[in-house]
């Protein structure tokens, strides 16, 4: 016998906890599954020292602060991945979120004949009428197969990654210059390590400007709101953080306290990596994009007349550091002490487990908005799910919402014909 269900949730990260809020105001019938805890990558998935990107007022839902669950955490600090884990456990308490911890999800299936899903779990199955892969893009790390395996005493994942302590003695590669790949180079060379750090194209936003932070200025000048990313810019990393208090990411900077970058990490032969001749290239047009949104700022302040100080030295980058314009192209990890590779590649999603026709020729998610090419199945979580914003906390609760009236409408046409009164608006349509 199986259970049965409006609506399965598959995840209880962000998103999964941001659906059950929608779908219990809206007064459908829902479950969640989640094969860890509340929350369990930004616990279990990230290094120690992680923060959130974004500062506390922003990256939240609405219906909750982080000060009412950490009094420690102020409106503009950066919360540490264990407050966020915090956060989402309270906030899903908060809603009363049917949430089942330890229950993994093995497969999702199209009944036949009838309408719904089976969804078969290592607690056995449930029938359902809809199901939400709320799971994110932070499914599978990715590693490229550049550097075999023995090559250096260590290779893993930024997933996998802790702290320098936990690292052989010697010298690191980290290979990608986005959020992750910067604030691990950066925390690395600290603790007094020779750190590679291998760039690649990339766009670093100020972390503040005239006193008010990046997050604010993308709000103010609408770009969260783009549905898409600019043309050749779909997969271009995002280089900001919240370490240290918050700190722009400026790679002279990086340069100068002693990290040495090089370019795109190409190829391996024989104990020698080689990169790519890009390094000044990359530097240059993140450097563009920086300007472009100073600018933009400037720009928007004159134009509503606000009192915001004027900061012409955030305009001036600074001398190229040394080896920009002739990076190394080669680099023999052995003579260079290198004894550990830290990919901060990104990741891919896996959706192994969901058997249904919602996938593009190239295995990604067939969807628009969240909802797929599958009736009755799903998305949430994804980068540029709707817009800009949706990898954001903020931005996948208000992806929730659209995903959760979507169902409820749905509801509603199922449901014609079944009430007492033939042709009667369903109580679908009323809540």
């Amino acid at each position: 016998m199986s259970e049965e269900t409006e609506v399965v949730v598959v995840g209880a990260g962000q998103a999964g906890v941001a659906m059950s809020e929608h779908l219990g105001a809206h007064g459908v019938p829902h479950i969640v599954l989640e094969r860890h805890r509340i929350a369990e990558r930004w616990r279990s998935e990230r290094w120690d020292s992680l923060v959130a990107n974004g500062p506390a007022w922003h990256d939240r839902f609405p219906g909750l602060e982080f000060s009412d669950v950490d009094p420690d955490v102020h409106p503009d600090a950066f919360a540490s991945k264990e407050q966020i884990a915090d956060y989402f456990v309270t906030y899903a308490e908060k809603i009363g979120a049917p949430i089942r911890c330890g229950v993994e999800v093995t497969s999702v299936r199209k009944r036949t004949g009838r309408p719904g899903f089976r969804v078969e779990t290592s607690r056995g199955p449930i029938d359902a009428r809809f199901v939400v892969a709320a799971t994110g893009p932070f499914q599978r790390p990715v590693i490229p197969p550049i550097v075999p395996d023995g090559a250096v005493p260590v290779q893993l994942h930024s997933s996998g990654y802790r702290n320098p302590e936990r690292l052989p003695e010697g010298a690191v590669l980290v290979v990608g210059a986005g959020s992750s790949g910067v604030q691990i180079a950066d925390e690395l060379r600290r603790s007094g390590r020779r750190v590679f750090l291998s760039v690649g194209p990339h766009d670093r936003p100020a972390r503040q400007y005239r006193g008010r932070d990046f997050c604010w200025w993308l709000g103010v000048l609408g770009r969260w709101d783009a549905e898409t990313p600019p043309q050749g810019a779909e997969h271009v990393t995002i280089a900001v953080s919240g370490a240290r208090g918050g700190h722009t990411v400026d790679f002279r900077a990086l340069a100068a306290d002693g990290v040495e970058l090089v370019g795109l990490t190409a190829s391996y032969d024989d104990g020698v990596l080689r990169f790519a001749p890009d390094l000044a290239t990359n530097v240059a047009l993140g450097d563009a994009k920086y300007l472009e949104l100073l600018r933009a700022a400037d720009a928007y302040v004159e134009r509503n007349g606000l009192d915001l100080p004027e900061e012409p030295q955030a305009h001036d980058l600074g001398p190229d550091p040394e080896g920009m314009a002739d990076p190394r192209l080669e680099l023999d990890l052995a003579a260079a002490g290198v004894t550990s590779i830290v990919w901060a590649t990104g990741f891919a999603t896996d959706y192994g487990w969901l058997e249904v026709d919602a996938f593009d020729e190239h295995g990604r998610p067939d969807q628009r908005r969240g909802v797929s090419s599958e009736p009755g199945v799903y998305f949430l979580g994804l980068p540029w799910l709707s817009r800009r914003g949706s990898s954001f906390i903020w931005g996948v609760w208000h992806d929730a919402g659209y995903v959760a009236d979507h169902i409820t409408t749905q509801r509603g046409y199922l449901a014609y014909g079944t009430t007492d009164r033939p042709g009667a608006a369903p109580a679908a349509w009323k809540n």
